[in-house]
């Protein structure tokens, strides 16, 4: 991979990452205003338990996507971005426009897939 492409991956990881990192800060600011006395009744209140319960858990899989973004930025300095963990063959650039933060090719992905499909 060369020298443009990597800088253009890591411009697309960079303003996910910033993205991330805005809409946490966002979330932070709207429940720290959040107070449950301001609602009239019990649906109100579940309703809003629920909600906030969906947000947390959207939280949790944006922090598990920062983490990968992360990793994917470390790979691009070290070298290794591009290059799947498993047959260390390139990855196609395709698949890396799709999913940036991807350690596998689609050959090995696959397979990783029939594996887990195997066991249940």
């Amino acid at each position: 991979m060369n020298q443009k492409e990597l800088k253009r991956f890591k411009k697309m990881l960079e303003d996910s990452k910033l993205a991330l990192l805005q809409s946490a800060k966002k979330t932070l600011m709207e429940e720290s205003n959040f107070d449950t006395d301001d609602l009239p009744d019990e649906i109100d209140l579940a309703s809003s338990e629920y909600a906030q319960s969906m947000v947390f858990r959207l939280r949790d899989r944006e922090k598990f996507l920062l983490k990968k973004i992360e990793k994917a930025l470390a790979r691009i300095e070290d070298g290794t971005f591009g290059v799947c963990e498993r047959c260390e063959e390139p990855i196609s650039a395709k698949r890396l426009e799709a999913r940036p933060v991807t350690t596998l090719c689609i050959r090995c992905k696959e397979e990783q897939e029939k594996k887990e499909k195997s066991y249940g």
